[in-house]
């Protein structure tokens, strides 16, 4: 038998393989691996791992007990044989005392190793190592902070390993790293493995999709075939030491993905996940995703090597950093308005303030004489003069009296200072400094307004922002109770098939004599049907009887089943009715009790002969034919056992889609949210301002208006009749 390794020929599938490796004294040649123990699924089948183009299964050596992880090829791969070699080669030549840890793992490629029908194909012999994969570690121990971050310290070890010996893995992920019991890191699966001596070829798989760069293609094989990998899984691990609860938000229970999937790297803007850590308050966290973000969509020759030294914030200065690298100490110089510089362009600027000073002038006192004046000046010794002759010439007319010149100089006088332009200037002067007081309003009452408004805007924000993550981790706890319920389904469907397939053997043999028992019955039916009444005539029973019989449908032994006792209406005789083997009695005139028991002995005789006779058991295609339905059965329920998974994967993506948009929502409605509350802010900072400004111009036309009034009693009417004598 040749080995089947070209591809001109198909490999066999997983099942093929496990059905060989039931007898695997007979399928292999190799001295460990023939008469093997292979680990058995509850069917009793050998248990297989399904790869894209590989099953492998764990099997016992019974000579040296060493157990091994042996790997059945599933469809042809290129040079498959050389790169195995190469590999092998390579992976030998490494110092274990060089290496960070034990990681690599001893291998053999085995031609011709596996019989399966008629053709021999190579399998893969590996060495078994006990230990988990990373991600059900990070189930286990998530929270344990200084354990995650140094698992993290050892992946990075690991990629410099590699590295330095020019090795690429091919296809990081999570079922690829193993934790041992000691915490230290093994590799598997080496099917995607570059070595030096493979330049030139293609790769011969992608990696896991929800692992690898969107730019990653077949034609990239090289020593950087890590680098995005290493990347996201290095991202992951010190996120996870950062803060353990990412685990819950941003993991789905059984998911092929640690923190991130295949849509954050194509889709950044719209990822929920990256977004969580872009936005993260711990600076590396936020960098390493920010690293990552841009790593997506770069060729993946001209991605740098995971370091040690990873940058502990985002790589794009803030313009804090900026300011304090250009000019460190300086205070920020004010910007126009008043504003300080750091909040130009963040805060609207204030309206300008209301002049300080009024338009009008308020004149401190009456200047230039005018003839009024003069007037006014000369009334008054006149006025004096007449009153004094009338008093002397003690003269008495009607409404004329001493004091009438007096008062006549009072009235001009003041008619006259009315008229002065001065006190036009301060009535307006006072007017306009009230009205512009009274606008500006009461700065005590609008800093207790805005001291509110600050408050009510403070407690909404510290509640908005306490919720949030709330809300987030509301929407977690439904998406993982939903898929908690799932998988919950899936196990307890799962069970109810098992069940059924396992109870299919007891099912095979009940019906097998089900099976049999009919056969027995139809041939004791067939031979009563042959016996004929009138043909063997039963003791007491004649010819005439027999045709009565034939009359009533009574022919053969197989026409009925037995008699019925009854009395005759006289009472003097009992009588018998026979019942039909449909169930029906009849009467025949002359069968009496004596002559029906004698019948039904006739009958029962012939039924001892015929079983006596009958077939003890099936003929092989009738077992064939009942195997082959229970065989249909058994595929049936396998398949619906199979598409359980199916099913359940469809209700998980259904969940995270749900979960994703409302993520979404919820993180749009909160930035909505902070962005109204900044406009907010904005409106209060300007409003702040304005209250400092308005509080300094509130001072000031509060004493101008005071100085307004002071002047204005320095044109009272005092002060007018010492300007009309003593021009001031």
């Amino acid at each position: 038998m040749g080995s089947v390794t070209g591809p001109q020929r198909q490999f066999p599938s997983g099942g093929d393989y496990a059905e060989a490796l039931q007898h695997t004294h007979l399928c292999f040649r190799h001295p460990e691996l023939r008469g093997a123990r292979p680990e058995l699924t509850k069917l009793g089948l050998p248990r297989a791992i399904s790869g894209s183009f590989a099953s492998v299964f764990s099997l016992t050596s019974v000579t040296s007990g060493q157990r091994y992880a042996v790997k059945c090829f599933t469809r042809h791969v290129p040079d498959q044989e050389r790169r195995y070699q190469a590999i092998s080669t390579r992976l030998a030549q490494l110092d274990p005392a060089e290496l960070s840890q034990p990681w690599a793992l001893g291998f053999e490629y085995l031609p011709d190793a596996i019989s399966v029908g008629k053709e021999r194909y190579p399998v893969l012999k590996m060495e078994w190592c006990e230990a988990v994969t990373l991600s059900s570690w990070l189930d286990d121990n998530h929270a344990d902070r200084f354990a995650v971050g140094r698992l993290a310290d050892r992946f990075e070890a690991l990629t410099r390993d590699l590295a330095a010996n020019q090795i690429a893995h091919g296809d990081l992920q999570h079922g690829n790293l193993l934790v041992a019991s000691d915490d230290t890191l093994r590799l598997v699966d080496y099917d995607g493995m570059y070595v030096p001596a493979l330049a030139g070829l293609n790769g011969t798989e992608r990696g896991h999709r929800n692992y690898q760069s969107p730019l990653r293609g077949n034609d990239d094989f090289g020593d950087k075939l890590d680098r995005f990998s290493a990347w996201v899984i290095f991202l992951s691990l010190k996120a996870i030491a950062a803060d353990p609860g990412l685990w819950n938000r941003l993991h789905e229970p059984k998911g092929e993905f640690l923190l991130l999937a295949e849509e954050d790297f194509k889709s950044p803007s719209g990822s929920t996940g990256l977004q969580t850590l872009l936005s993260h308050p711990d600076r590396m966290v936020s960098g390493l995703a920010d690293q990552v973000r841009s790593l997506a969509f770069q060729p993946l020759d001209l991605l740098p090597p995971l370091d040690a030294t990873v940058p502990r914030q985002r790589t794009a200065a803030t313009g804090a950093t900026r300011a304090a690298a250009s000019g460190a100490g300086t205070a920020p110089a004010p910007a126009a308005g008043g504003l300080p510089g750091w909040m130009a362009g963040h805060v609207p600027q204030p309206a300008p303030p209301p002049s300080i000073g009024p338009t009008v002038t308020s004149p401190d006192g009456f200047r230039v004489r005018t003839l009024l004046d003069v007037v006014t000046a000369m009334l008054w010794p006149l006025a004096l003069a007449a009153t004094a002759l009338l008093v002397v010439t003690g003269y008495r007319a009607p409404l004329i009296g001493p004091g009438v010149p007096v008062a006549a100089a009072l009235l001009f006088t003041a008619f006259a200072r009315s008229r002065r332009a001065e006190r036009a200037q301060s009535r307006a002067a006072l007017a306009q400094l009230t009205n512009e007081l009274a606008r500006l309003g009461d700065p005590v009452k609008a800093a207790e307004k805005l001291r509110q408004d600050r408050a009510e805007l403070d407690a909404a924000e510290t509640k908005r922002i306490a919720a949030h993550p709330r809300a987030q981790d509301k929407l977690t706890a439904r998406y993982h109770a939903e898929l908690k319920e799932a998988e919950k389904r899936k196990v307890r469907r799962q069970r109810d098939l098992d069940k059924k397939i396992d109870g299919l053997a007891e099912e095979l043999l009940r019906a097998l004599v089900k099976a049999l028992a009919d056969k027995q019955s139809a041939y004791v039916r067939d031979q009563l049907s042959r016996r004929l009444i009138a043909q063997s005539l039963p003791p007491g029973i004649g010819q005439t009887l027999a045709a009565r019989l034939a009359d009533a449908g009574i022919r053969t032994a197989a026409d009925f089943t037995g008699y019925r006792s009854v009395l005759n209406t006289s009472f003097t005789s009992t009588g018998a009715e026979l019942v039909l083997s449909n169930g029906r009695v009849v009467a025949v005139h002359g069968i009496g009790e004596a002559r029906a028991i004698a019948l039904d002995v006739w009958r029962k005789s012939h039924i001892a002969s015929a079983e006596a006779r009958q077939p003890t058991a099936l003929s092989a295609s009738e077992r064939q034919s009942i195997k082959q339905g229970i065989d249909r059965r058994r595929s049936q329920l396998t398949t619906q056992r199979k598409a359980l998974e199916s099913e359940t994967d469809a209700l998980r993506a259904k969940a995270r889609k749900e979960l994703q948009e409302a993520q979404e929502r919820l993180n749009r409605e909160n930035a909505q949210a902070g962005d109204r509350a900044r406009k907010k802010r904005q409106e209060l900072s300007r409003r702040a301002v304005e209250l400092q400004q308005n509080s300094a111009l509130h001072g000031t036309l509060s004493a101008s208006v005071e100085a307004a009034k002071l002047r204005q009693r320095g044109l009272s009417y005092a002060s007018y009749l010492r300007f009309l004598y003593l021009g001031h």
